[in-house]
């Protein structure tokens, strides 16, 4: 079946724009007031605190300009992404992104004049000025950094560096995305096609052993000949954050990194500890993945293979609306009215169409809807998708229904757990409802396999972040051999005995970008361990625990993400949701061994 072009998608399945802006000239006049709005910020910088009621006119007007920027930078990008191949939409995209640029150079100062003031100096403000009682938490967020931060000209000439020190990122990104060219390799159909990271993405899940294979040694041996000039870009980033760190006086990048949303540094060691010491379950889940294969050595490019074929499970959009209601049940009537809300006024963007922007997200700003952009398809994938982005959305709207503007966003930290939640209450809904042994081991394969991906996995990548830190902190060269060698071992570590030694996933390091990302991948496991204890109070759990659940939601960012977690249930400084993520995982997995067992002879 073709690719439809944008015009031929029936209009009750595209988002409708008009509700940011009803036309193109309305964003037109928008910008132009923003422009002229940005300009006047300068005149801020002469008077910013001389007085409480200076600060908080001054913090009002600058967050009210943010404000607007949000919403023409949001009408621009999404009008963009339903047909990136518009001239007119990729020129308002480039307009935004200037304009943005022009705000945070407009309010540079801010930061440096607040931390100027000592700390009587900004208590007798908010005694002048009762209404700076509204900024609390953001000025506490800033007062912050004051151990961390130098004088405003030695800050202005790291700032000023910050071009040349994001170098390394960006020729890895110029090299991977533009100047490595991969090889040819067979499809499932025995047609030879060009290799590409979205393309390997789908051959290394072939049933076919061969295909999988092919890929694998392709995409790697491409990597292979970039090898040393990978390593040169990796350990100039580690680099970067490393001086970073170092001249603003932090233990290390990884405290650096973690300070920012005050996240305590034993919510990283916890993970990787806990981690550790339940490998066994990988191990153990790796094994039967070799059992089930029935393959005398098992190889890297064996493990994303899904073990039981296509489920007997098929939705058309409109059925995936009506299942994934019934599945969210659990989290109230009130939540349930947003998710209708979601479905039911053209806030989702569904069909693939000829120039839209591949994959899934959830969008919008403060005074937009949150807009959802899909790419349907009619299975259980699809079905999981929409449930994880109508997560991010709802969390998007009770935020911004709950809190101010200056709250009314959440951290990166958080942002992952509320639609992480989503797809554990959908898996607890299939487990339920779902009596046929052969779908019931898929919906299981596919919890063991998001498992494996998500917390072992990114675990994996968390303890090789740190250790490349730490080698180019004690002075040791980041090269090819050494980041193979380290990384190698590692993923031995990790996968166990059963995966056959010596493959090319030695040399995984090249192609992770999220290690230039400076300890960010992390978050993507605390997080998935976060959503599964989170669904099970849900699910399982009181009224009390439920409601605790929606206001984490409503939560947005007044308070930092750990001790939103905390009222949530979670406390990411103890080891507790971490163990319950690996019981719910012990105990699906000895269901799913069970199932195949006695199913899949």
């Amino acid at each position: 079946m073709s690719i439809p072009k944008r015009s031929e998608v029936p209009d009750e399945l595209k988002w409708d724009l008009t509700r940011v802006f009803k036309a193109d000239q309305d964003w037109e006049d928008e910008y132009h007031r923003l422009k002229q709005a940005i300009q006047q910020l300068t005149d801020l910088k002469a008077d910013f605190t001389a007085s409480g009621r200076n600060l908080y006119e001054g913090l009002s007007q600058i967050l009210a300009v943010s404000r607007q920027l949000e919403q023409v930078y949001v009408y621009a990008s999404m009008s963009s992404d339903v047909d990136t191949s518009n001239a007119h939409y990729l020129g308002y995209v480039a307009r935004a992104q200037t304009i943005a640029s022009q705000l945070e150079a407009a309010t540079a100062f801010m930061n440096p004049a607040i931390l100027s003031l000592t700390p009587a100096e900004l208590a007798q403000f908010k005694q002048d000025e009762p209404r700076l009682e509204n900024y609390d938490h953001l000025l506490e967020q800033i007062m912050r950094q004051r151990p961390h931060t130098l004088s405003a000209q030695e800050e202005k000439l790291i700032a000023d560096a910050g071009e040349a020190m994001s170098s390394a990122e960006n020729t890895y990104n110029v090299l991977t995305n533009s100047d490595m060219e991969y090889g040819y390799v067979q499809n499932d159909d025995g047609e030879m096609v060009q290799l590409s990271d979205g393309l390997y993405s789908l051959l290394v899940q072939s049933q076919q052993r061969q295909v999988r294979q092919d890929a694998f040694d392709s995409m790697y041996a491409t990597y292979d000949q970039f090898k040393n000039s990978l390593a040169s870009t990796l350990a100039g980033a580690v680099k970067a954050h490393n001086y970073n760190a170092r001249v603003h006086d932090y233990d290390s990048a990884r405290a650096a990194a973690l300070h920012e949303n005050n996240v305590p540094t034993v919510v990283y060691d916890t993970l990787i500890k806990e981690v550790d010491q339940h490998l066994n379950l990988l191990h153990e889940y790796v094994e039967l993945r070799k059992q089930i294969l029935g393959v005398e050595q098992l190889q890297m490019w064996d493990m994303y293979v899904p073990l039981t074929g296509k489920p007997a499970l098929s939705y058309t959009f409109d059925q995936a609306k009506t299942e994934a209601k019934k599945a969210l049940q659990p989290l109230g009537t009130d939540y349930l009215k947003h998710v209708d809300y979601l479905f039911n006024n053209r806030v989702l963007d569904v069909v693939e169409s000829q120039g839209k922007a591949t994959g899934a997200y959830s969008g919008g700003s403060y005074d937009t809807d949150a807009y959802e952009l899909l790419n349907w398809e009619d299975n259980v994938d699809s079905l999981y998708t929409l449930v994880h982005e109508t997560g991010h959305s709802v969390h998007s709207m009770y935020t911004r229904e709950s809190q101010p503007y200056v709250y009314g966003d959440y951290p990166i930290f958080v942002a992952e757990i509320a639609s992480t939640t989503n797809e554990n209450i959908l898996t607890e809904y299939f487990l339920d409802h779902i009596t046929d042994p052969k779908t019931r081991a898929f919906i299981l394969n596919y919890y063991l396999d998001s498992f494996k991906g998500t917390l072992f996995r990114q675990a994996q990548f968390a303890e090789f972040e740190q250790a490349i830190h730490e080698l180019d902190a004690q002075g040791e060269p980041l090269t090819t051999d050494q980041l193979d060698n380290l990384y190698g071992d590692l993923n031995q570590r990790y996968y166990g005995s059963t995966v056959e030694p010596g493959s090319a996933i030695a040399k995984e390091w090249a192609r992770v970008p999220h290690f230039y990302y400076n300890f960010y991948v992390y978050q993507y496991a605390t997080g998935f361990a976060a959503a599964t204890a989170l669904a099970n109070n849900v699910v399982h759990g009181t009224a009390n625990q439920k409601a605790a659940y929606i206001n984490f939601l409503k939560s947005g960012s007044s308070d930092y993400p750990t001790e939103i977690m905390k009222t949530a249930g979670v406390d990411m400084t103890q080891p507790a949701y971490l163990e319950e993520a690996f019981t719910t995982f012990t105990k699906r997995l000895a269901e799913f061994k069970e199932i195949v067992q006695n199913n899949f002879k």
